[in-house]
């Protein structure tokens, strides 16, 4: 909290001295509705600033910075894996870093510097980049408390309900009682599909992908058998029903009838309990429309992120419920149907199209998947393999920039074990010419693609270090 003051007081007194400000932010929900929110709390105070959203730090958008001579400089969801280079290419400008990925460096005097890890709390579950930039914004003033909820979007975007029942906790605790107490978030436990708010049920059903039930997900004719043959009526008269519309009694039938589905699939019977957890719903928004569940809201913000209209998820964060968010609704159904499209695509029968190695999983995607959408994929793949306590890495092609997009997931039992797949990736792409990092659970790289199969290799021997795991 004393971090996210200092940080407070830098960005006051730049505006007191009528500064303009450039706030750079990642293009996922953390980093959105981080930049959603520094951005509110800055037009409270009429201050000068611009917004840009990117995949990630490299040496064009530094150059963009070192360019741009503007005194003061916000990065949110970016830059503690970047202090060395931004300390020996910025050292004379005044940074405010607010992230949640492992530090790499040591930040310069004169950069406020607020990450969890730096004082002992897990960034990859506890607090993540929207979190902080909520406590700077409460800082800067304790009106933007109504930020809270933002705050949570954010926390669950970057899948920080680790605790029991898909929970939140930690700092992220404290920011939901802060929501509860302005009256704009209410939390209970529940089905967690997608759409609980707002779709028809087989609808929802259908956009379920975390888990991915294979026969329902991305199916509605098939989904809307499953619920007949249950004896659940999706109508009431004319009108459709919501999953918040069932009884107690239904939700249970469904839900045991979907954990035996997913048994006969092949599935862990435990797979079925990421159905049901902590939901939390937006109560100041509109109800039937996606950002009324938080976590429908954190995949709006990614399908604008990732879909290339980041600048749509920045307005919704700061307010705009008309223009933005209808046009967010449309990009929102296009993702959807690349996801579950990619999701098809991978899991076809006989393809082996998810190579099984020693210690690892791999995903190639090169040519199929977009590289901005090959992170949604790996997270969503993380829960559904044979063998879910083996770390993934997933993988696309930019032809372009001749590199490879890689993401990299893994499960917390692997972590209390010893994983930290952020330590992996980056010491394995800086030994293939390339730069990686994040957290112990998830983290990514860029890599030459020429040196991809090098880089698997490094970091199926680096999983095995660490984990001690083989085959017998």
């Amino acid at each position: 909290m004393k971090a996210a003051a200092q940080a407070a007081d830098a960005i006051k007194k730049h505006v007191s001295k009528d500064g303009s400000i450039q706030v750079l932010s990642h293009l996922d929900a953390d980093g959105l509705s981080a930049a959603g929110i520094i951005g509110t709390a800055l037009t409270r105070l009429d201050g000068k600033f611009r917004i840009r959203i990117e995949r990630w730090l490299d040496e064009r958008v530094i150059e963009g910075l070192v360019a741009d001579r503007l005194a003061l400089v916000i990065l949110c969801d970016l830059g503690s894996g970047d202090i060395n280079i931004l300390s020996s290419r910025l050292k004379d400008r005044q940074l405010v870093i607010l992230d949640h990925h492992q530090p790499v460096g040591e930040a310069e005097h004169n950069f406020v510097h607020v990450n969890p890890h730096v004082f002992g709390i897990d960034g990859s579950k506890n607090l993540s980049s929207a979190g902080i930039a909520y406590f700077v914004a409460k800082a800067i003033d304790g009106a933007n408390m109504d930020l809270a909820a933002v705050a949570i979007v954010g926390a669950l975007g970057d899948l920080q309900d680790k605790y029991e029942q898909r929970r939140l906790g930690g700092p992220n605790a404290l920011i939901l009682e802060d929501a509860e107490a302005k009256g704009c978030l209410k939390a209970e436990t529940d089905l967690m599909f997608f759409g609980r708010e707002t779709r028809p049920i087989h609808k929802a059903l259908a956009c379920t992908t975390t888990p991915f039930i294979a026969g329902l997900s991305g199916e509605e004719d098939k989904s809307l058998a499953f619920l007949a043959g249950l004896g659940i009526m999706p109508k009431k008269g004319e009108k459709w029903r919501a999953l918040r519309d069932l009884s107690e009694d239904e939700k249970k039938k469904l839900f045991n009838a979907l954990a035996d589905y997913m048994v006969s699939q092949g599935l862990s019977g435990n797979r079925a309990l990421s159905l049901r957890g902590n939901v939390y719903t937006l109560t100041h928004e509109e109800p039937w429309t996606p950002l009324r569940d938080a976590r429908e809201f954190s995949v709006l913000l990614n399908a604008t992120g990732r879909m290339d209209r980041p600048s749509l998820g920045i307005a919704i964060c700061m307010g705009d419920r008309s223009t933005a968010l209808e046009e967010a609704n449309s990009l929102l159904q296009d993702y959807r149907r690349t996801i579950t499209m990619y999701l098809n695509w991978l899991m076809e029968p006989n393809m082996d199209r998810i190579e099984e190695l020693d210690d690892i999983y791999v995903v190639r995607g090169e040519g199929v998947i977009d590289d901005k959408i090959i992170g949604a994929i790996s997270s969503m793949l993380s829960t559904n393999l044979a063998k879910p306590e083996k770390p993934i890495i997933a993988y696309s092609a930019m032809p372009k920039e001749n590199l490879a997009k890689v993401s990299a997931r893994a499960i917390e039992l692997a972590v209390e074990k010893g994983l930290n797949l952020g330590e992996i990736m980056r010491v394995a792409a800086e030994r293939c010419s390339g730069k990686g990092g994040g957290h112990n659970i998830a983290a990514g790289a860029q890599v030459p693609i020429t040196m991809l199969d090098s880089f698997i290799k490094l970091v199926n021997e680096r999983v095995k270090e660490q984990l001690g795991t083989s085959k017998p």
